[in-house]
């Protein structure tokens, strides 16, 4: 699969760096490097990139603090971590802001599928008759990837946005866990087996933090984005 777009790898050690940037390459993607956080949030500012690979274990300002910032700047370029951690709440960590945790060592064949399916989640296209999706006071421009709760604006991550949309666009229907996975994350999705729970988690905290809560869990079944139930 021949991948167009721009990626900044980011990580201290050169060797791994330069083994992912051939990758890609190789891949059709256009690379650049920083090895510090602070050289990553210079250039992701800037840059335009369509992907960072962002190493957490930093020298200076650490992966996930990098992300926040960027995050907080409203910069949502998707963003995969790559790190020597992996124990579970580093990798919940890593997802509640980022769109995908891989763990060294890794493969790298694996590490550059996982990129192509995080990118092409971030490709959706609507007609321009469906720009604008509403459910009760929940509004979705899928043009700019913008969302609301009244007039109150919500900032998602890349993969957040996605998995919302597909809740919204199959409203008071349920999904099983399974039928989300296959068409947020792609079939054959290799990462971590709950990913699904844990996105449907961070989706609660933004959207149903207010009233009334539209994200419920249908015991046995999976999820459906619909009226409180009585």
């Amino acid at each position: 699969m021949t991948g167009i777009g721009r990626i900044l790898v980011v990580d201290d050690e050169p060797f791994i760096t330069d083994v992912l940037c051939a990758a890609l390459q190789f891949e059709g993607f256009v690379t650049e490097e920083a090895a510090t956080g602070r050289q990553a949030l210079a250039k992701a500012r800037v840059g335009g990139y369509d992907f960072i690979v962002l190493d957490v274990m930093l020298p200076d300002v650490d992966g996930l603090e990098v992300c926040r910032r960027l995050r907080a700047e409203q910069v949502s370029t998707p963003v995969l971590f790559l790190t020597a951690r992996d124990a579970t709440a580093d990798k919940v960590a890593g997802l509640a802001l980022g769109d995908d945790y891989v763990t060294k060592p890794f493969s790298i064949d694996e590490l550059v599928a996982r990129i192509h399916a995080v990118m092409r989640r971030g490709t959706l296209e609507e007609d321009a008759d469906q720009a604008i999706l509403r459910f009760r006071d929940l509004v979705v421009d899928v043009r700019t990837h913008e969302v609301w709760r009244g007039n109150q604006p919500i900032e998602l991550t890349p993969t957040e946005f996605n998995l919302l949309l597909h809740l919204l666009r199959n409203a008071r229907q349920v999904l099983s866990k399974t039928q989300i996975l296959d068409a947020v994350w792609d079939e054959g999705f290799i990462g971590e087996s709950n990913i699904v729970e844990i996105y449907i988690s961070y989706l609660r905290k933004k959207i149903d933090c207010f009233d009334p809560p539209l994200i419920h869990t249908i015991r046995g079944v999976g999820y459906s984005l619909r009226e409180a139930q009585q």
